[in-house]
């Protein structure tokens, strides 16, 4: 397997030295950080993932703030109740995109916020704390209980809530593919767990956050990423 070094020094030519390559690390926030953003916000977040996912981010970024009104600020409690009326309403309602299992896609995630919020205090603390050294048991279980989380949305809404975590992207894959971590797009667990133990060692070699190494994959593929 590639050292990380090997991989910064490839990234830092391509962009043009360490500190521009500095400068395009995304941000990440400590547990306790994390732990104060209200379930709301998250609820909004996931909403807002699953949106984005096949279609224009743009305009669902110009869209948002109706978005935020259509569903109340997305108070997780109240959705989790999505009536018939509800969905009818938010069908029609032209201020979203109005995609009727994305809508729905709402309801379930915000159940599966508020299961969170029984088992652990609030869906904050839960994201906040999993254990970094089993990422990809916290992607299962967004995978797995939440709604339309599974594939690369689950990593962009983590990564929009500030917690460390890897972009499976197609740069990435093409990365990890050279550094022999995998043969091809990781969709197994053998190769999952493959790629949780390539970041791990990353991660211990370079002390950088899982975030910053999957940026330093993407980049190191190529000048035009």
């Amino acid at each position: 397997m590639q050292s990380f070094d090997k991989i910064t020094k490839l990234a830092a030519g391509f962009r043009g030295g360490e500190q521009a390559l500095e400068d395009l690390m995304p941000t990440v926030k400590t547990a306790h950080e994390i732990e104060k953003v209200g379930d709301d916000r998250i609820l909004s977040m996931m909403a807002r993932g699953v949106f984005q996912a096949g279609f224009s981010w743009k305009v669902i970024d110009k869209k948002w703030p109706g978005f935020e009104e259509a569903f109340e600020g997305f108070v997780p409690v109240r959705w989790k109740f999505m009536s018939d009326d509800d969905l009818d309403n938010l069908i029609s309602d032209k201020r979203i995109v109005r995609h009727g299992q994305k809508i729905l896609s709402v309801r379930d995630n915000a159940i599966f916020l508020c299961d969170l919020e029984d088992e652990y205090g609030s869906a904050a603390k839960c994201f906040a704390n999993w254990p970094q050294e089993d990422l990809i048991g916290l992607l299962d279980m967004l995978k797995s209980r939440g709604t339309r989380l599974g594939g690369n949305t689950g990593p962009y809404f983590l990564r929009t809530l500030g917690r460390d975590t890897w972009v499976l992207s197609r740069d990435v894959v093409s990365a990890l593919i050279r550094a022999g971590v995998v043969e091809k797009t990781p969709t197994s667990k053998t190769a999952m767990r493959a790629v949780q133990a390539a970041f791990n060692e990353w991660s211990a070699e370079s002390g950088r956050p899982f975030a910053h190494i999957s940026r330093m994959l993407a980049l190191s593929t190529g000048p035009n990423y």
